[in-house]
């Protein structure tokens, strides 16, 4: 691979990591309720889910997905109705101030933060659309893959786990400002609307038709 394929696709994962996007909004979210050090197994799961995606795509399940209708529809259906369960949720919450870390820390496990991040990683329309259509074209069919695969994946990985963690401390630097009554209301329904945003996208996102 060469040095200036190697920078525009940073180029390209840069743009698509500091774009806020439902894993970014899901650190936030968790940075603000639980700090931001326990945020850290939200952004792993969400890491996790992303890494997934990537290796299916290097190993051909992207065409899979491609040439079976069923299939495609089925995982992109379930991540459509994960990301409006969300949405909805939080639309509806009634909460008008967030807790403190201290009091709610206890409320969500290590595991459940990284179950939720995994779940909204791998419902994250942006990586979907990247790493079926995008990342492949960068992958040089004449030249050994496994050290493509492994210098793109380790790269959108240090920019996606850094972005996460930006976000989800700088979430947790005006978490005071946040919880002031009243404003745990807004930020709930603009997150909401996010997520069922997301969904909506990734509704409209179609199989790649089959060659003729």
């Amino acid at each position: 691979m060469s040095l200036q394929t190697w920078l525009l696709y940073v180029a390209a994962v840069f743009v698509l990591t500091v774009t806020p996007g439902p894993s970014v909004l899901m650190c936030v979210t968790n940075a603000v309720n639980h700090g931001a050090r326990r945020t850290f197994f939200s952004a792993i799961g969400s890491v996790t889910a992303v890494v997934g995606i990537m290796t299916c795509s290097a190993v051909g399940v992207g065409a899979a997905l491609a040439a079976s209708e069923t299939l495609f529809h089925a995982i992109k259906w379930f991540g459509v109705g994960y990301l409006l369960y969300i949405g909805i949720g939080t639309l509806r919450s009634t909460t008008s101030s967030f807790d403190l870390p201290s009091q709610v820390a206890s409320r969500a496990s290590r595991l459940a933060l990284y179950v939720k991040g995994l779940l909204v990683g791998a419902s994250n329309p942006k990586a979907l659309l990247f790493f079926t259509a995008f990342f492949p074209q960068f992958i040089d069919p004449a030249a050994p893959q496994l050290p493509q695969f492994l210098l793109l994946g380790g790269t959108f990985v240090c920019f996606e786990l850094f972005w996460l963690m930006f976000y989800a401390t700088f979430a947790s630097r005006v978490a005071p400002w946040l919880r002031v009554k009243g404003r745990a209301k807004l930020f709930n329904r603009l997150s909401g609307l996010t997520f069922i945003g997301a969904g909506a996208l990734l509704a409209t996102v179609k199989r790649a038709a089959k060659d003729a």
